[in-house]
């Protein structure tokens, strides 16, 4: 049985410094702070609750896991954290402010919530995720993540065989209907006002897929909770089962201004995202970045390695911190003792 995780269970925020805070409790936020806790540092991971996936009712593309519930997975993300002695805080991120490095210039942070609790941090995972913007079309968004879908990988074989239409919002839907057409014979590709040069149309035609470029009014929803169709402006009502949109993606960076993330905007005026390096490096000393923040495409084991790979990283940094802070203090013993009279 699905489990329902319990949104308003919380871990009381620790007033001394921690290690790292993961400001994001989705996969990558979770895997990266596993990854931190058995390597035995402090972390606090802040949880807003509002996981990108949360309509959907399983997982999928996930060795092992595959049709997990997501509300499953993060419940049993969030107890596997807490195994290791770190902590999961229900709350939302309002700011997170770079502080004064410590001496030899490692560097600290203030994370404060929308309830006024704050926690220090020496480094910072961000795993905001991004959110999806649907095209402004009247019915779209009420079968959002059911009978709306946007990504083949996550959705495709379970709506395998229907009558699909993909809403074009731009030259990648092209693309996004090709994929959709491996899974199904019906599919009907709605324009909407988008070019499609006579190449595409007859590699279209070659796949069988109807094109429509008829301008769409709104979605039909059928009695059973789905949907009827697409009906154009004309007033014809073209049937179909499933809708596929490409979305709008757009990093979850509300509250993160004063840290200056890197940010870029993806191709074809799709959004935009946090521009990360090896492993999530930010370029921000101290910040990390993992998850569909940065990688927009990635699914969820895509990003609970990259969560694992950015926390592998900043215990690594850490080490590094704590070696040098050792050795300045040793140095200063050393210096303190040569110069006391015997």
């Amino acid at each position: 049985m699905p489990m329902t995780p319990d949104v308003t269970a919380t871990d009381r925020l620790p007033e001394e410094t921690v290690d790292a805070v993961v400001i994001g409790g989705g996969a990558a936020g979770l895997n990266g702070a596993l990854m931190l806790a058995r390597s035995r540092r402090s972390v606090v991971v802040i949880d807003g609750g509002d996981p990108r996936n949360a309509p959907a009712e399983g997982v999928h593309g996930l060795l092992g896991l595959d049709g997990t519930p997501p509300a499953e997975l993060l419940a049993r993300g969030r107890a596997e954290v807490r195994g290791y002695g770190g902590r999961v805080v229900a709350g939302e991120v309002t700011s997170a402010v770079p502080g004064a490095s410590a001496p030899g210039g490692d560097p600290r942070f203030t994370v404060t919530l929308a309830d006024g609790r704050a926690v220090r941090a020496r480094r910072l995972l961000v795993a905001t995720g991004l959110r999806d913007v649907l095209p402004d079309i009247p019915g779209l968004a009420p079968h959002w993540g059911h009978a709306v879908v946007h990504c083949p990988y996550c959705h495709g074989w379970e709506v395998r065989d229907e009558p699909i239409g993909v809403l074009a919002v731009g030259p990648a839907s092209v693309h996004h209907a090709l994929l959709f057409r491996q899974l199904t014979d019906d599919l009907v590709y709605f324009t909407r006002g988008t070019a499609l040069d006579e190449d595409t149309r007859a590699r279209f035609a070659a796949r069988a897929v109807q094109v429509v470029d008829d301008p769409v009014a709104e979605v039909v929803a059928a009695g059973d909770g789905g949907i009827e169709g697409v009906r154009l402006t004309d007033g014809r009502v073209v049937g179909r089962r499933v809708l596929a949109v490409a979305t709008t993606l757009r990093a979850r960076t509300e509250g993160l201004a004063d840290l200056r993330l890197p940010m870029a905007d993806l191709p074809g005026g799709m959004g935009h995202h946090v521009a990360a390096g090896t492993a999530g490096a930010t370029g921000v000393p101290g910040v990390w970045v993992a998850g569909n923040a940065t990688d927009p495409m990635a699914q969820v084991g895509a990003s609970a390695a990259a969560g694992a790979l950015a926390g592998a990283h900043m215990n690594a940094d850490l080490a590094a911190a704590d070696t040098e802070a050792a050795l300045t203090a040793a140095r200063a013993g050393a210096a303190e003792a040569a110069t006391t009279p015997a």
